[in-house]
């Protein structure tokens, strides 16, 4: 599955297949699925705070430095795996772009994800 879209001005496209785990357990050294299952957890935790939120709510609602870099480096990955000509590290391919939202961003990495897991199967018991 591939989606192209802008950030920081820039189009950027990714691709998720069945290839994107290996990538990611070979580049970053560890497991895409537990490491999305935390991101997505954290994301929609410190989305869902409204404007009466009080400061020690945020503080604990926010994403920690270990969620940004699971998402800079997934992006990364399903990045590369879209356009093999991106740099070859992280720190380069980010160096490209302006500071961005990764509240805009990320939906749309779960959005690919979750269609790349989307199985066509049915169960046979119910």
């Amino acid at each position: 599955m591939d989606k192209v879209f802008t950030i920081s001005g820039k189009e950027v496209g990714l691709r998720a297949t069945a290839l994107t785990p290996r990538l990611y357990r070979h580049k970053i050294g560890r497991d895409i699925i537990q490491d999305m299952a935390q991101l997505q957890k954290a994301f929609q935790k410190a989305s869902q705070l409204g404007k009466d939120a009080t400061e020690e709510e945020c503080q604990a609602a926010q994403l920690s430095v270990m969620d940004l870099e699971i998402f800079e480096n997934v992006a990364f990955i399903m990045a590369r795996q879209y356009d093999h000509n991106i740099p070859d590290k992280v720190e380069d391919w980010l160096d490209q772009f302006d500071t961005f939202s990764i509240y805009q961003v990320f939906p749309e990495i779960m959005e690919l994800w979750a269609m790349n897991n989307r199985t066509t199967s049915r169960p046979k018991k119910k």
